[in-house]
């Protein structure tokens, strides 16, 4: 399974679901799977946003805002691990 850190071309003006703005960890068997779980969990089956960035197996360390080190599930668990609250 991979890490993906996806960040939507959104911003609060377009309503996004909370907790987005800053980019969704999300830990699939490969990026459709990754949409897909984002489609579903958090846009609850609403079309999805451009993605303005895709990192894939991205290294938890180097996230770069210390309050989503802090506020994050388990990005070995397939499902999102950030922001909490959209998980299975």
């Amino acid at each position: 399974m991979e890490r993906y850190w996806i960040k939507f071309d959104i911003s609060l003006k377009d309503s996004p679901p909370v907790g987005i703005l800053q980019g969704i960890g999300v830990t699939a068997n490969d990026l459709n799977e990754a949409k897909k779980i984002i489609h579903d969990q958090v846009f609850k089956g609403k079309p999805l946003p451009k993605i303005k960035t895709c990192s894939e197996d991205i290294d938890i360390s180097k996230i770069e805002n210390e309050h989503i080190l802090l506020n994050m599930g388990n990005p070995a668990k397939r499902g999102i691990w950030y922001p909490l609250g959209y998980s299975y």
